[in-house]
Parts: structure tokens; C-alpha cells; sequence
């Protein structure tokens, strides 16, 4: 019986070694491992980390950020924040805006409650100077994008820019041209996959078309880095957040899970957009 007793004791503690040896500080983060961290977002087995491409910092904390005006007519719909800066609050048209006693924040019938609407002119609070931190990381998130290596020769100019029909997998693409979308776009792939599409020139998208995820794929975790102008079509769904360097415009009752994040300006339709 003692012998018996000291060699269940002996696999307990072999049990215990192993476990503790899983929990040892080299887990997966955001420096290598297969799980989100704070700085970034991984992909699989190796992590894709994409610094304040990643997290955003206080851009994440807009649906809709811009530098010169965010226009909408007719009314549009919008889950999360909407800010202007450093333009003032004459850049955000068609919301019918209600401004609270202190001057901090909007409210309109168009931004889902708790949203607000924030300009560069807002006194109250520290609006100027948050909305101000935004656009330095927003900016950051697109040089940051811009300069990652492509995956491979395989996601490199793909389709020679136009993607008809595809299904993309996860990875850093690269065009050195527009990119035009005349087709459904499939994004397949886990919900800890990351996609980058880094294009040089504009980004068009059909009408009535859409972007779709499948196999987990969050949009949170997909970046569009865009140099041109970026134009979605009428009646189309698209997926992610778009880092433009100048203006984001969508077309009637289009809609976007995602941000848009633009270095002049957005611009809507009866759009529906969505923050992540």
C-alpha cells in the first residue's frame, strides 16, 4: 500500500510540473504568441504585431475619424463616436447636432446613444486636445501599416488589382496600383487572423456587392492602408478598418462594420456604419 501511495504521489507531482511549465511567462502575447495582446493582433501560431495599427490607441475610440469634415446627406446611421479635428464643427454637415451645456460633445438622432459628435473647436472639456491624440495615432496606424512587408510573392499585386471572385486569406497584401473591387470579396480565416491590404493607388468597390468573413473573421482585424481616394459603391456591405490617407466616400445605403479613418474626409450616404 505505501508503495502504491508514493507512486501516486509521484504522478501528481509530474502532473503539477507540466502544468506550471504551460503557464510560464514565454505564453503567447503580443510578441509571438497565438493569442491578442495589448499592443497588437495575432495571427494563428505567430503573431502579426501591428503596434498602433493594432490597438488604434485613441483612434479606436471613433467610428469616424477625419481631419477636414465628415459629411452626410440624407441621414445616415452610425454606431460609436464621430470626430473632426483640426477642423471645427462647421466640418461635420447634415447632423443635426445638439451640443450639451458645457460644450464638449454633440448628440444627433444619426449617432447611436452613447455616441457623440467632437470637433477641434469644442471648449468644454478636454475634447481638442483628446481629438488632437487621435489624429497622431490615426496617422501612426497608417505609417505603421504602410510599411509592412508583404507575405509573400503570392499576396503581392494580386489580380493585377482587380479582385474578382476571391477568397483571401490571412496575411499582408501589397498592390503598387489601385485596387478595384467589381465582385463579392471573401475574407476566410480565424477570429486571431489579421489581414493588411496595403494599396498604393485608390480603393473602388462596386455596387451591391460585399465583403464577407467567414470562418471567424473579425473585422476588427482587418486594415486597409489606402494612399488614393477610397470610393464604396451603392448597396454595398464592406468589412474592416480603412486607414485612408485622404478622402473615404460611400454610396447610398452602403454600410461598413469597421472605421473610417481618413487624413481629409468622410463622406456619406444614408450610410450605415458600424464600429467593431
Amino acid at each position: 500500500m505505501g508503495k502504491l501511495l508514493n507512486n501516486k504521489m509521484w504522478f501528481v507531482i509530474l502532473l503539477l510540473t507540466v502544468s506550471l511549465a504551460g503557464c510560464s511567462g514565454d505564453s503567447n502575447d503580443s510578441n509571438g504568441g497565438g493569442t491578442p495582446g495589448s499592443g497588437g493582433v495575432c495571427a494563428g501560431a505567430n503573431c502579426v504585431s501591428l503596434g498602433t495599427a493594432g490597438d488604434l490607441k485613441a483612434a479606436g475610440g471613433y467610428a469616424i475619424l477625419a481631419e477636414t469634415g465628415v459629411d452626410t446627406v440624407p441621414s445616415s446611421v452610425v454606431t460609436g463616436n464621430v470626430g473632426v479635428s483640426p477642423y471645427a464643427r462647421t466640418a461635420l454637415t447634415g447632423w443635426s447636432e445638439t451640443y450639451d451645456g458645457t460644450d464638449t460633445y454633440a448628440t444627433s438622432a444619426q449617432v447611436l446613444t452613447p455616441g457623440k459628435l467632437y470637433a477641434a473647436d469644442l471648449a468644454g472639456g478636454t475634447t481638442s486636445a483628446d481629438l488632437g491624440t487621435a489624429v497622431l495615432n490615426m496617422q501612426a496606424a497608417y505609417t505603421d501599416a504602410a510599411g509592412r512587408t508583404a507575405t509573400s510573392a503570392a499576396t503581392t499585386n494580386v489580380g493585377a488589382g482587380t479582385l474578382t471572385g476571391l477568397t483571401l486569406t490571412p496575411g499582408v497584401y501589397e498592390w503598387g496600383t489601385a485596387v478595384t473591387i467589381p465582385t463579392n470579396l471573401t475574407l476566410s480565416g480565424s477570429a486571431t487572423d489579421v489581414w493588411i491590404f496595403k494599396v498604393a493607388g485608390t480603393l473602388d468597390m462596386a455596387a451591391a456587392k460585399n465583403v464577407i468573413l467567414s470562418n471567424g473573421a473579425l473585422a476588427k482585424n482587418i486594415f486597409w492602408q489606402v494612399s488614393g481616394a477610397v470610393a464604396i459603391g451603392a448597396n454595398t456591405h464592406f468589412e474592416g478598418i480603412i486607414l485612408g490617407k485622404t478622402s473615404i466616400t460611400f454610396g447610398n445605403l452602403a454600410s461598413i462594420n469597421g472605421r473610417l479613418l481618413a487624413q481629409t474626409a468622410v463622406t456619406l450616404d444614408a450610410t450605415t456604419v458600424t464600429q467593431p
